[in-house]
């Protein structure tokens, strides 16, 4: 097998990135590895996308088009992901049959399951084990069901483009698909994503998913707080946050700018922390080893020890370049410090895997 690219563009609420990634003989899971070609990001105007959702694809089409040119990616051929509080995700066990028969089959098996109708919804399966029931032989894993229209408004901003989806992922997956790695595929960890609006909650065992949560808060939660409380602009308060971080000592001119971030960002790691609990709680004996910080989010200063604390677990940075070779095209120095920023770009290339 020769090698291969693949393109994995990040929608979020606040910036578009995309990653392109280079795989040897065996693509994403063969031993040569990969190789990080070229990764580009562009801003996003504020509204164009909520909660995960494209609410003005000619905007952000726009904004793609201007990314493409500047960054030089050489294909139109991208991976997108969904990922929000429309997207279902649950662990499932159904009777074993071939997978592709599994996923036809999705519509008849999980109707009564879901809050919506299997007409309206994209249906998928990830297996994780299989096992011999009291009906016969089965399989265990994640069942994935999407509001249909959330998956079209960002493929038709996609297109609109000029871009090819070659396939709709689970950001979820694409956390784990590029964290987990190394050590971390050895042990069960929580990976956290705090994006702009949505927090995204994954717990892996051993490389595989086990539990999803979204949760509706994220970087401009805190933002949005402080221009609020404080009636400054969004742009103050975002610089201002930064500054006083949480768990922090200030002085009492920034009093109100502690409170008003500390009770945005308690309520999102109680929130945080009773996904773990829940998880720990439902998996007797298999309790989370590590959390995992990614997202634009997670660089509110204080915020990891304030979640060990919490959490009482370890808490590191997410690296999804840690193994990943660099070309010379990728400007590498560039992501410094930021690596974090680039976790769902590089998972969702790495799902072509999938």
């Amino acid at each position: 097998m020769a090698s291969s690219r693949v393109i994995g563009l990040d929608i979020g609420s606040s910036c578009v990135r995309a990653a392109e990634l280079e795989f040897g003989s065996g693509g994403p899971t063969g031993k040569a590895g990969a190789t990080l070609v070229r990764f580009g990001q562009s801003a996003l105007p504020l509204g164009v996308v909520r909660d995960g959702e494209v609410t003005q694809p000619e905007t952000v089409s726009a904004v793609l088009r201007e990314l493409w040119a500047r960054a030089r990616f050489e294909s139109k051929d991208v991976v997108i992901g969904v990922g929000n509080q429309r997207v279902i995700v649950r662990e499932l066990d159904l009777p074993w049959m071939p997978l592709a028969q599994l996923k036809s089959s999705l519509p008849y098996q999980v109707q009564e399951l879901l809050p919506m109708s299997t007409d309206d919804a994209l249906l998928d399966f990830f297996p994780t084990s299989e096992y011999d029931g009291p009906q016969g032989r089965a399989v265990h894993g994640m069942l994935v069901a999407a509001q249909r229209d959330t998956v079209n408004a960002n493929v038709s901003a996609v297109e609109g483009a000029g871009l090819r989806p070659q396939m709709v992922d689970l950001n979820a997956f694409a956390l784990v698909r590029s964290l987990a790695r190394g050590d971390l595929a050895q042990a069960t960890a929580a990976f956290v994503d705090i994006g702009a609006s949505i927090t995204t909650v994954v717990v892996a065992a051993q490389g595989s998913p086990r539990m999803v949560r979204s949760l509706p808060t994220g970087g401009h939660s805190v933002t949005n707080a402080l221009a609020s409380n404080l009636g400054i602009s969004a742009a103050e308060a975002e610089a201002l946050k930064r500054e006083v971080g949480i768990g922090y000592a200030v002085g009492s001119d920034r009093t109100d700018a502690a409170e008003a971030i500390a009770g945005v960002a308690r309520g999102l790691v109680e929130s945080v922390r009773n996904t773990f609990t829940y998880y720990t709680a439902n998996n007797q004996g298999a309790g989370i080893d590590v959390v995992v910080l990614t997202g634009g989010g997670c660089h509110l200063p204080g915020l990891g020890q304030y979640l060990s604390s919490a959490s009482r677990l370890p808490v590191v940075l997410g690296d999804p370049l840690s193994g990943v070779r660099s070309a010379k095209t990728a400007q590498r120095d560039s992501l410094n410090g930021h690596e974090s920023l680039i976790a769902l770009s590089v998972g969702l290339a790495y799902g072509v895997a999938a």
